[in-house]
């Protein structure tokens, strides 16, 4: 996906906020400036809300690992970013080739659970709320993917965090992407099963039978 750059905007009367402009495809958005320089990642958590998906960048360069950015995107949001991502590696590999594949850790007896996990990560107070997020866009070089996150409200769309991840990371990202939302879609139809089973639609009187194509 190919984008262009534009200079920052002259400051307005104050003189301390700026944004700059970034085009993709015909469509615009304002990058403030405390998010131009973005956050590095080198792995991502995604997890399942009941009205959000959270997806923690993590930066494990030093000890302890910390969260270098932390996105939250509506349900709906969710197959729009896998889509845009895997349409983006896909382009990538035309003209790169595969990335190259990452050694995965050893599967640990135990699975850790999320408390687990997050005892041993430094998250920052000022991303414990995250970025809110409900559109992406996203580039590549031949070394990594830049991924802008977008607010996408009136009267201007807004990068509301900005992402960098090597690519290798970027296939597993989508592997893990894919999987949550996987999950997340069974347990929809689940409950959705379980609530048609306690609520049954009521069954015509016997002597009238239902007409041809009616739900019974």
């Amino acid at each position: 996906m190919s984008e262009t750059g534009q200079p920052p905007e002259n400051p307005g009367e104050g003189g301390s906020q700026r944004s700059e402009q970034v085009r993709v495809q015909h469509v615009s958005a304002r990058v403030p400036d405390n998010v131009s320089r973005g956050a590095f990642s080198t792995g991502a958590i995604v997890m399942t809300g009941a009205n959000e998906f959270i997806i923690d960048f993590i930066q494990n360069l030093g000890t302890p690992a910390c969260v270098a950015s932390r996105v939250v995107m509506p349900h709906a949001s969710m197959p729009q970013f896998i889509e845009a991502l895997r349409k983006n590696l896909d382009i990538y590999k035309q003209r790169y080739g595969d990335p190259p594949s990452l050694p995965r850790n050893p599967t640990p007896a135990k699975q850790p659970s999320a408390q687990e996990i997050y005892d041993e990560l430094k998250l920052p107070d000022d991303l414990l709320s995250g970025a809110y997020a409900n559109g992406v866009m996203i580039g590549h070089t031949p070394s990594e993917f830049k991924f802008d996150f977008l607010t996408n409200l009136f009267p201007h769309s807004a990068v509301s965090a900005r992402v960098f991840l090597s690519a290798p990371q970027v296939p597993r990202l989508l592997e893990s992407l894919q999987g949550t939302y996987g999950q997340f879609q069974q347990r929809v139809q689940q409950q959705r099963t379980a609530q048609q089973g306690q609520n049954p639609p009521p069954s015509p009187p016997a002597e009238e039978p239902p007409e041809e194509g009616a739900m019974g």
